[in-house]
């Protein structure tokens, strides 16, 4: 049996410092795994991670932590390398979700259609990165000035705006939904849908299985605490 630590103070609260905010247990500020001292670059972040400290009960339950993850993420691993992470995000566009395309049936074709086009048109537009689409799973190579384009809208994001970015990329498999999410083109549960078209779809044609709904369900929180996030880093 694991060993997990207890909780031991009686409140968490938030205390402005040199650079942002830090979270008090009781007196005790808090660090990252790496005890580097958590400091927050938004009011609003710092009083997000205090509610997290302060719901725990007995043991502490990273899992139940998310915005305390993404900050440590943040401060201990992409602080260090924020141009190779920016890096490593781009590369999304080159594979993105929206640019691969059902053949069949005709419902999910509409779908897809409907759903990702109007967004790939506002990534050509405001993002200046147009896309190609392809029916199939065989890779198509994207125009580099559109790759280089989609890269420059990562270049000015701190280190925490990219830890929280990198879910918001990797769990929906698409840069584009993220951008739009970071741009607020899209609501958080709106891109979320839009990348669920084609298991939405599945589920409504087959069933749904208990097992992926309830793996598709805990991705959805995650997503939606990574958008949560990166809105309270102004």
């Amino acid at each position: 049996m694991s060993w997990a630590p207890k909780r031991f103070w009686k409140a968490a609260t938030v205390q402005a410092v040199d650079g942002g905010w830090t979270v008090l247990l009781d007196t005790r500020p808090v660090k990252t795994p790496a005890k580097a001292p958590l400091v927050l670059p938004t009011e609003g972040l710092a009083r997000l991670v205090a509610s997290e400290w302060d719901a725990q009960t007995g043991k502490i339950d990273p899992n139940s932590m998310p915005a305390t993850r993404m900050a440590n993420s943040a401060l201990d691993k992409v602080a260090p390398m924020v141009a190779a992470v920016a890096d490593h995000l781009a590369e999304y566009g080159g594979s993105d979700l929206l640019c691969y395309r059902a053949a069949k049936p005709a419902e999910l074709v509409r779908r897809q259609a409907e759903g990702w086009d109007p967004l790939l048109d506002w990534a050509a537009e405001a993002l200046q990165a147009r896309l190609t689409v392809t029916v199939g799973v065989m890779h198509v190579p994207q125009p580099e000035p559109a790759l280089t384009a989609l890269r420059s809208h990562l270049g000015g994001f701190s280190s925490f705006q990219l830890a929280a970015f990198h879910d918001l990329v990797a769990i929906s498999g698409s840069l584009i939904l993220a951008l739009a999410v970071a741009h607020k083109r899209l609501s958080p549960e709106e891109a979320w849908d839009l990348a669920r078209i084609d298991e939405t779809f599945q589920a409504e044609e087959w069933g749904e299985d208990e097992e992926a709904a309830e793996v598709a369900a805990l991705k959805r929180a995650d997503f939606l605490s990574a958008s949560r996030v990166f809105a309270l880093l102004g």
